[in-house]
């Protein structure tokens, strides 16, 4: 994802991010058998890049392997490489981190475009198109409106969730839950993200709390749920049927909302 990653790093770089002033924050990728490493853009702060020993049609173990290393309190896993964080999120995840002492703190899934990509590339979306949008959105300034340009993955941020690309847990509970599950070895992990945010809500002592106006964006890139909506259908479908066989129940979304942490007004509402 040579188009891709340089970006995604890009909105996560002190010059993107606002708000967070002086923040101490590392950014560890572990690329998973690129034929090419990406390249990171000149940023602050300066990415650790690496490879995974093993690379594997699942994203599982450069995971485990940048969750392994990571130093500081709180610790907040991108599987997917290609999504962009809006200019506020690491101040928004900061904030709330301070709400409870283990957070699961959940960021929502949008997708660049007019539609779930799956669907829009059968009118047309493509990179560049995606590019021009980006371009008129504002890109690359910190006063990018990411969500003019995108459509989200979930009506409501206090609606059914079944994953967050971003997802931020203190650095113990990453580690008390083994991080994400070597069984989940399906191309692009499965069900092993979702599987990953049931896991954590499930730890004893965790609070669920979802970031409202604040969101991580998805580019176009041929990923596995979004090339195509047959191809898409068909690999939730195989992602469904692997978590039923490695757990013995179906696959359900999170219904309990959690605490939802309004990013625009720094409310927290609990839900009392």
């Amino acid at each position: 994802m040579s188009r891709e990653v340089p970006r995604t790093l890009w909105s996560l770089s002190r010059a993107f991010q606002q708000g967070i002033g002086d923040l101490d924050y590392e950014i560890i990728v572990v690329d998973n058998g690129s034929d090419q490493v990406p390249q990171a853009p000149r940023m602050d702060p300066v990415p650790r890049i690496l490879t995974v020993s093993e690379p594997s049609v699942s994203p599982v173990a450069a995971m485990n392997q940048a969750l392994s290393m990571a130093r500081g309190r709180v610790t907040g896993a991108w599987i997917d490489g290609a999504r962009m964080a809006s200019g506020g999120l690491l101040r928004a995840v900061h904030n709330a981190s301070r709400l409870h002492e283990h957070p699961v703190i959940a960021v929502p899934n949008w997708q660049l475009g007019p539609n779930r990509q799956a669907v829009s590339v059968h009118d047309g979306y493509c990179a560049q198109v995606e590019d021009d949008l980006l371009t008129k959105a504002g890109w690359p300034s910190p006063a990018t409106d990411f969500f003019s340009i995108a459509s989200p993955e979930m009506k409501d941020v206090a609606g059914p969730m079944l994953e967050s690309n971003a997802l931020f847990l203190r650095t113990g509970d990453w580690r008390a839950l083994g991080g994400f599950d070597p069984a989940f070895t399906e191309t692009g992990g499965g069900a092993a993200n979702p599987d990953m945010f049931f896991r954590a809500l499930e730890l004893p002592g965790t609070q669920q709390i979802r970031i409202a106006g604040e969101a991580t964006f998805h580019q176009i890139h041929g990923g596995t749920t979004t090339d195509g909506q047959d191809k898409a259908v068909y690999a939730l479908k195989e992602l469904a049927r692997s978590y039923q066989r490695l757990r013995g129940h179906p696959l359900r979304m999170v219904r309990d909302r959690g605490w939802i942490y309004d990013a625009t007004t720094g409310m927290i509402d609990t839900g009392l």
